[in-house]
């Protein structure tokens, strides 16, 4: 009867996975604002086996990351883009971001806020976008910098987008953001013509 009354069914105990923590977050009104207490009754199991996974709003966020940069990068190998086009290739880059990180409302929001981000997860996306600034033989130094611009463009724009309210009428659509993004990218040195 204690199961009844609770209304939860007898047997085994729900299953917590990266995935299904990812898809109880997406279901969320807003990832930004989404608490543990809340995340542990969206995926039906108590706070303690949540608390396994992860142990706080930090590690949640980072674990979302890892799944969603392994998501975005898995988008961009089957796209099978050559790899001396880098202005396609960061194209798909930025295309995946858009699709996966829109998926979950506020999450480009909290990223765009100073917080500690997963060195893993970041590592993994940095070194797959100044791989391709490295294919359009920019130095390391200036890859790096290319690298900063378009995170920074990339996840500002996205946040814009899920607070458009704070942005106004005339916000740019994100087809002509990355034309005039990638137009200015990769970095060169001030003074320096474009070839």
């Amino acid at each position: 009867m204690v199961g009844q009354a609770s209304g939860r069914r007898p047997g085994r105990p729900a299953q917590i996975s990266r995935d299904r923590i990812v898809e109880a977050v997406a279901s969320a009104e807003n990832v930004d604002t989404l608490t543990m207490r809340e995340l542990a009754t969206r995926l039906g199991v108590t706070h303690g086996a949540l608390y396994r996974w992860v142990k706080n709003r930090d590690e949640l966020f980072d674990l979302v990351s890892e799944v969603l940069v392994e998501r975005i990068v898995g988008a961009v190998a089957a796209r099978a883009v050559p790899s001396g086009d880098w202005a396609a290739r960061l194209t798909a880059v930025s295309w995946a971001m858009h699709d996966e990180f829109l998926a979950l409302p506020g999450f480009a929001t909290h990223l765009s806020r100073p917080h500690r981000h997963s060195d893993h997860s970041i590592g993994v996306l940095r070194s797959t976008v100044v791989d391709i600034f490295r294919a359009a033989e920019v130095d390391d130094e200036l890859a790096q910098q290319s690298w900063h611009i378009f995170i920074t463009c990339v996840v500002g724009w996205l946040a814009s987008a899920e607070n458009p309210l704070d942005v106004g009428p005339g916000v740019a659509s994100f087809e002509l953001f990355l034309d005039v993004l990638l137009r200015g990218l990769p970095a060169r040195a001030p003074g320096v013509p474009r070839p």
